[in-house]
């Protein structure tokens, strides 16, 4: 089949010299895409992952709990990619208002992260409809309050910016000039919105990340919203009841291929590459998200089993233990606020869970310790160390 180009080139001229400006042409792709029996298969499986991952939801005791770390990781992870230096750990610190080991701008960002999809969640759930303006709000959430926020959050661009290299004429990508991106994205708020034609989910959201990111339609905050909305269409489609599939470590450890693979489709029209590509990483992240559901399950039915055998201490100490799985960096005077129990038996509670393993103090004071379930704080970190 023969390829084309995916939109057309504009001449713009800026900071005293000319340079080309990419305009994507509308979705969906013409001419449409090829499906070979292997990218179809690949899709295919991508589905049944999915659906393996979104079952998963019904079996967790408490999806509520594994949902408040596993959003919170994705937060970090996703802010990382940005050159963002900051741990679970430190976003934990920073909600329980003590000091994180890194600069606060930095782990700002990724609570402004959480926050977005929060938003853009909970927007959903109030039957608002997937738009432009929703898309907006989100980022008018994410840069608040931190470096960029001078950069109009929850605007569209009104100048001209690019990808990589010091300014337009020597970077790796223009996007479309400022006085373009209305249309740009309008287009593809009506294709999120079937139409001209409908689309299946998955593919909706495949084409959807790609065109986000060439029309980078703001001036920061692209690629951290342009992930946010994979998983908020997945959620929006009703993929997925609950936000449970992040893509940012599979892009990251891939980071130089998924450009490339963005160029691809704007140079030559060749989606099929990018579609196996987001399959993969599809596949992927689903499967390690249902291997850190089911181990974070066994911990939890494995520490039960252990404080079972306290006797007389078991039933408050079971409280304070499913306190801390939905917050496994914590202090004793939240667990006393969040199980009414009081703060001496609270304590003592603390102190069974350290004897057995399961908690370890991270100050020595004797007002309002810090405490972590260092065994759920593990699996969850698994995966946070990026590859460069």
């Amino acid at each position: 089949m023969k390829r084309e180009l995916q939109g057309h080139y504009i001449t713009i001229s800026t900071v005293g010299e000319e340079a080309r400006a990419f305009v994507p042409a509308p979705l969906p792709p013409k001419p449409p895409i090829e499906w070979t029996p292997d990218l179809r298969n690949k899709f295919d499986q991508a589905l049944l992952t999915l659906g393996r991952l979104d079952s998963i939801s019904t079996f967790l005791p408490d999806i509520s709990l594994f949902l408040y770390m596993y959003v919170r990781k994705e937060a970090v992870l996703s802010s990382m990619i940005e050159g963002t230096q900051s741990s679970l750990s430190d976003l934990l610190l920073f909600e329980l208002d003590m000091e994180p080991g890194v600069p606060l701008d930095d782990v700002r960002e990724v609570s402004n992260y959480v926050a977005a999809l929060d938003h853009g969640l909970k927007r959903l759930a109030e039957g608002f409809p997937l738009s432009l303006r929703l898309i907006k709000e989100m980022h008018g959430v994410l840069l608040s309050k931190v470096r960029g926020s001078n950069q109009t959050p929850g605007e569209f661009r009104r100048t001209q910016n690019w990808i990589g290299g010091t300014r337009p004429g020597n970077a790796a990508f223009v996007p479309p000039p400022a006085e373009q991106v209305q249309e740009c994205m309008g287009k593809l708020e009506l294709f999120l919105h079937d139409q001209p034609e409908p689309t299946p989910a998955l593919l909706k959201v495949a084409l959807a990340h790609v065109r986000f990111e060439t029309i980078h339609p703001f001036l920061d905050g692209n690629g951290r919203l342009g992930r946010l909305l994979i998983t908020l269409l997945l959620c929006e489609q009703k993929m997925l009841r609950e936000p449970m599939l992040y893509l940012s470590v599979f892009f990251k450890t891939h980071r130089q291929y998924y450009y490339e693979l963005l160029n691809e489709i704007r140079l030559s029209g060749n989606w099929e590459a990018w579609l196996d590509f987001f399959a993969e990483a599809v596949i992927t992240t689903a499967n390690q998200a249902v291997d850190t559901a089911k181990h974070l399950i066994d911990l939890a039915a494995e520490d039960c089993d252990k404080i079972g055998g306290l006797g007389r201490a078991a039933a408050s100490t079971l409280r304070v233990h499913r306190v801390l799985m939905e917050r496994p960096i914590t202090t004793s005077g939240w667990l006393v606020e969040k199980t009414g129990i009081t703060p001496a038996t609270v304590n003592k509670c603390l102190e069974h869970l350290e004897r057995l393993g399961i908690v370890r103090e991270l100050t020595s004071r004797m007002r309002n310790r810090l405490f972590s379930y260092t065994g759920y704080v593990e699996i969850m970190n698994q995966g946070t160390e990026l590859p460069g």
